[in-house]
């Protein structure tokens, strides 16, 4: 159906709409306002295998309460069958396992994609319309945007000062690798080494961000008056 505002929807952005998840305020009001806008003239897209469905009833309640997340299932489930609010593309099982599947995309950045969160990507890349996913404050993702975006997923991150903030904590921790080998060569142990000498030293590490321009490290260190 053409002129439909068409989106695959992510569990944490119920979770966050219904603050069943440690982010901001500002997060919280973000995810309550786009679930509302699908509500009101949107379109959300599923797996005809029930797959994110049944994710979603693992952590909201289809009776719509409390939660503007819970609503938001009950909604789903009312609006099943009705194509101009929900519409459902089939998944291709791969050969990795119930979490794989041919729609997925063959691209060496996203061979350590969480394996739960492959339907949601499978699902835009199944749609005619290739709909955008819409993130809350998973910070995996955030690592993996320009992998989706080579492939031609649209990822909106709904809690972007969420996300960076939880993104940087991330890289400091040993052997936590946010990129594939084929990306960027690397152990994942150099941030979490450095990490470790700046904590010696009772110092500060931060990290500021800029897409398609870099990542800036400061390091404070105090001063020892001798």
């Amino acid at each position: 159906m053409p002129g439909l505002n068409l989106f695959v929807v992510d569990t944490n952005v119920a979770l966050c709409a219904s603050q069943k998840s440690h982010v901001s305020a500002v997060c919280v009001k973000s995810c309550i306002r786009e679930i509302r806008k699908i509500q009101k003239n949107g379109c959300i897209v599923l797996d005809d295998g029930w797959r994110i469905i049944r994710e979603y009833k693992n952590k909201l309640s289809p009776s719509g309460q409390p939660g503007v997340g819970d609503a938001f299932l009950k909604w789903i489930l009312t609006n099943i069958n009705n194509p101009a609010r929900c519409q459902q593309v089939r998944l291709t099982p791969g050969s990795g396992g119930e979490d794989s599947f041919q729609e997925f995309p063959d691209e060496p950045g996203l061979v350590k994609f969480d394996p739960s969160d492959r339907k949601f990507v499978a699902v835009a890349a199944a749609h005619q319309e290739r709909p955008p996913i819409l993130q809350a404050a998973d910070s995996k993702w955030w690592g993996w945007r320009k992998a989706l975006h080579n492939t031609g997923i649209t990822v909106v991150f709904l809690c972007p000062d969420d996300i960076r903030e939880k993104y940087h904590k991330k890289i400091f921790e040993v052997f936590e690798r946010l990129h594939s080998r084929s990306e960027y060569p690397g152990t994942g142990i150099g941030l979490a080494t450095v990490k470790k000498i700046v904590d010696l030293h009772n110092g500060i590490i931060t990290a500021r961000s800029e897409l398609n321009k870099g990542t800036t490290f400061d390091i404070y260190l105090p001063v020892q008056n001798t």
